[in-house]
């Protein structure tokens, strides 16, 4: 593993397929630009609408994510994280909500269908039902080992509350950890930031949280800050509440660092 730049992309993707794709490429092309080597787009980059309109375009918008995604790795010779977007599950009418990262090369290095679905009536008045539509994963999330990034592992949004997943991957040596998210403006003010730091903390890895902002649709108002948070905690870069990328160095020294000084997973007694 190196050092190397990464970057963690905020969005307002709407109910539009097409725009929401011009606006990652816009995103993407900073990033590199900047000398971004590993890139995340947040869950529901490529659609954020209704429950039903996702349903009817779920084939068309599975197609066109996916074929982008290749382009875009292939283009600007990035590893790059596509972190959700919804995948027809055959014989069924429901969709995974869908992780899936890429190497340079447009080649697929893992996917991973998002296991916690937000089933939740949030305070400020909004019910979500990401169920009604979206069929859970059954398995954790591999590991994707790299000699050069390091060992990468996916998770998605509501994910990040239940910390036995993140364990899990950190019983298999993560060095990285994606939490691509949509995050409601509402828990986002308490929770999010809390319980990124939480994850990092306790698996002493890096948090890479692309993130979804603003007015995306209806009532539909996601909270922002995409993040990049080192194995101490420490907030590296935040992209705010506007549009735009959020880059940090990841270091395999400060990992190593870290674990010396803060040898907790070395400590466990409930295994």
């Amino acid at each position: 593993m190196k050092s190397y730049l990464a970057a963690a992309i905020q969005m307002t993707s709407v109910p539009d397929l097409e725009k929401n794709l011009a606006q990652a490429e816009e995103l993407i092309d900073l990033a590199a630009r900047q000398g971004a080597e590993l890139v995340g787009l947040p869950e529901n980059f490529s659609f954020m609408g209704e429950e039903k309109e996702k349903l009817v375009q779920a084939e068309a918008i599975a197609q066109k994510t996916e074929a982008f995604l290749k382009t875009m790795a292939q283009r600007y010779q990035l590893t790059i994280l596509g972190g959700g977007f919804p995948v027809p599950v055959a014989g069924t009418d429901k969709v995974y909500n869908t992780a899936l990262l890429l190497d340079p090369n447009g080649q697929e290095l893992q996917r991973y269908h998002k296991v916690h679905l937000f089933d939740v009536n949030v305070p400020d008045g909004n019910t979500y039902r990401e169920s009604s539509t979206v069929m859970a994963g059954q398995e954790l999330p591999s590991i994707y080992h790299s000699q050069t990034l390091g060992n990468i592992g996916l998770s998605v949004c509501y994910d990040v509350r239940f910390p036995e997943l993140y364990r899990h991957l950190a019983d298999k040596g993560v060095d990285v950890i994606f939490v691509p998210a949509a995050f409601t403006a509402f828990t986002g003010k308490d929770h999010w930031q809390v319980l990124l730091q939480a994850r990092a903390i306790e698996n002493t890895c890096y948090v890479i949280a692309p993130a979804q902002t603003g007015l995306n649709y209806a009532r539909r108002q996601t909270h922002g800050h995409a993040m990049i948070i080192d194995p101490w905690g420490a907030i590296l870069a935040d992209a705010g509440e506007k549009p735009g990328v959020a880059i940090a160095e990841i270091k395999p020294s400060r990992i190593e660092q870290v674990r010396r000084q803060m040898p907790s997973l070395q400590h466990r007694v409930f295994a």
